[in-house]
């Protein structure tokens, strides 16, 4: 028998922009020091586009904040020019989180947070959550802009008026979610904003079904993370902070830096924010949310939804949501940007459909009518 002989990884061309000297060379030592990695450094967006151009890498590290051109600036000439999978380089500020929802938006494929402090340091918190993430948009599939959502809610024009809109069109509060009615729950990481945008907008008003997002994401993120969803989409969308009713009619997405578990209560089921649990490596975690829902609801009552991400979180709840005849959803590698998560679910044996992003809320709509 022949002896199967293991191929070396590809070598990755990896683009590194910083406007930051210490920050440039504290990276490059890092990835040279992983291996597999052909490394070359830009100060501007200008360099960056133009090293794009002649470097062509297979990913880029991207800083937001930069002289001459910014971050944004630079992506959107990248992601015309030469698109190419892009990393962004943010700060975990409130300022830094929303120019990073932009930059998911325009085509970028994950982010990693700008250690604070001493980088030589902070640096080594995230190293390996950095590598991965470089070496998963490596293999990541490019998206286009998904279309415009038909029934989307028109941003405010300011704070005050976003107040008055939302108490003139928030439902009154019902009663808790039922055992028994309808819960969907979904689980998503790399990728997951843009394709989340591509469901969750695209779900009517009256759609019956609260819709819980374990959204893999720090937690200087979820709140705008939230809020942006909240303009996009036809259902009101909110950040699980504290103790909250589920009800029909409402988005639920997990506190970034926490985990999100379904509990029941005397009046109904509640969505809880709870510490990170040490027993869960990625976070808010997918698997905990599942099992804590199966807990409380008969399996037959839930939806699992797999998205985009690296990793399997929540591959095995899921898997046994469908065992016990709930119905579960794994997105396609027509689709997937990184096809880690569905791919764990779909070898379990866990999902009962098989789709391609666009047409998993059609799909939710079905059972929602069927049910």
């Amino acid at each position: 028998m022949k002896r199967r002989v293991k191929l070396p990884e590809p070598v990755i061309k990896l683009l590194i922009v910083d406007d930051s000297a210490l920050m440039r060379r504290q990276l490059s030592t890092l990835f040279a020091s992983a291996g597999g990695f052909e490394i070359r450094q830009a100060r501007t967006g200008k360099e960056a586009i133009a090293e794009n151009i002649s470097f062509a890498p297979d990913v880029v590290t991207l800083d937001i904040n930069m002289p001459e051109m910014d971050g944004l600036t630079a992506l959107s000439v990248i992601m015309t020019e030469r698109p190419v999978p892009v990393v962004m380089v943010s700060s975990l500020t409130e300022r830094g989180a929303l120019a990073t929802l932009e930059a998911l938006n325009m085509g970028a494929v994950d982010y990693i947070p700008k250690p604070g402090g001493t980088i030589s340091l902070s640096i080594v918190e995230i190293e390996r959550d950095l590598i991965a993430k470089v070496r998963a948009a490596a293999q990541s599939r490019l998206r286009p802009l998904p279309a415009t959502p038909p029934a989307a809610r028109p941003a405010p024009r300011s704070a005050g008026s976003q107040a008055l809109s939302r108490l003139r069109a928030a439902p009154r509060p019902g009663p808790a979610q039922k055992v028994g009615d309808g819960l969907v729950l979904i689980g998503v990481s790399t990728g997951g904003p843009r394709t989340l945008g591509e469901i969750l907008p695209f779900l009517p008003a009256d759609f019956p079904w609260p819709v819980l997002v374990a959204q893999h994401m720090p937690g200087a993120f979820t709140k705008s993370f939230a809020e942006r969803l909240d303009r996009m989409c036809p259902l009101a969308v909110q950040e699980v902070v504290a103790p909250s009713p589920i009800t029909p009619g409402q988005i639920y997405v997990a506190r970034g830096g926490a985990d999100m578990v379904v509990a029941r209560r005397s009046e109904g089921l509640y969505a809880l924010p709870r510490p990170e649990s040490a027993q869960h490596l990625w976070h808010p975690s997918v698997e905990l949310l599942a099992r804590s829902a199966l807990a409380h609801c008969p399996a037959t009552s839930l939806v699992g939804v797999m998205l985009t991400g690296m990793g399997n979180d929540g591959a095995d709840g899921f898997a046994e949501i469908a065992r016990r005849g709930g119905r579960t959803i794994a997105e396609s590698d027509e689709t997937a940007i990184v096809y880690g998560m569905p791919r764990e679910l779909v070898d379990r044996g866990g999902a009962k459909a098989v789709l391609p992003a666009h047409r998993i809320a059609a799909q939710l709509c079905n059972w929602a009518e069927a049910a």
